[in-house]
This record gives structure tokens, C-alpha cells and sequence, in this order.
């Protein structure tokens, strides 16, 4: 998934180091810089809402707080 945001994150960027923001550039950069930081959280809880940990014997050894909040994830769904 691609995060939209991220092309103008990096175009404001690259004018701060430049030649520096107006103040409302500066305010769009730290919201995009938000927006981005929500939306990486969220795909990293994703991916961890469906991680399985298999041990070298092929015995799940998830730990017990990533099954609990699994089970919340799916009953959020339900």
C-alpha cells in the first residue's frame, strides 16, 4: 500500500532544506507528517494482527498479548 501524502512530505522537504516554509507550508508538512505516521502504525498492525510464531519444531509460541489482541482484532470484526 502507498501512502499518498508521502510525494508532498518529500517535496516540502526538500524546499525546507532548500530554501525554507511560510508558516502554512510548515503547518501542512507537520499534518501530512501525522497522517503519514497514522497510516504506518495501522499497516504494522496489520501485518502483526495475522503474525503466527513457529518455533524450529513447528510449535506456535506466539506470545499470549499478541493472541489476546488478535482475538479483540477478530471480535471488532464480528
Amino acid at each position: 500500500m502507498t501512502i499518498p501524502s508521502l510525494h508532498r512530505i518529500n517535496e516540502l522537504s526538500r524546499k525546507q532544506k532548500s530554501e525554507g516554509l511560510t508558516q502554512e507550508e510548515y503547518t501542512e508538512q507537520q499534518k501530512l507528517r501525522q497522517e503519514y505516521l497514522k497510516d504506518i502504525r495501522g499497516q504494522v498492525l496489520s501485518t502483526m494482527s495475522t503474525l503466527k510464531v513457529v518455533d524450529p519444531n513447528g510449535d506456535d509460541v506466539t506470545p499470549e498479548k499478541l493472541r489476546i489482541t488478535q482475538q479483540q482484532n477478530r471480535s471488532k470484526l464480528n
